[in-house]
């Protein structure tokens, strides 16, 4: 399985670490790329995002909840602003 392709983002390439965590649920993975590259690329942002390795680790995790719990969209995330708004 870690020879799967898994789709990244607009602006920001899938980190290893994320690619790693959604690849140990199917159900995640398939959301995953059920989402646009837009709402992946908010993800990855939001997950880069992190200052510190813990606040990393549970962003990771808790990307893999809310996407199991069906959301398209990281809660309480403004949004990436490393890419270009029209």
């Amino acid at each position: 399985m870690s020879g799967e392709r898994v789709p990244g983002g607009v602006v920001h390439k899938l980190p290893a670490d994320l690619r790693a965590a959604l690849l140990t649920n199917s159900v995640v993975l398939a959301a995953w790329r059920d989402i646009t590259p837009l709402a992946r690329n908010e993800f990855i942002c939001w997950v880069d995002d992190a200052k510190q390795a813990k606040t990393r680790e549970r962003r990771i995790r808790r990307t893999q909840e809310e996407l199991e719990a069906g959301q398209r969209r990281p809660c309480c995330w403004p949004g990436c602003k490393h890419r270009e708004r029209t």
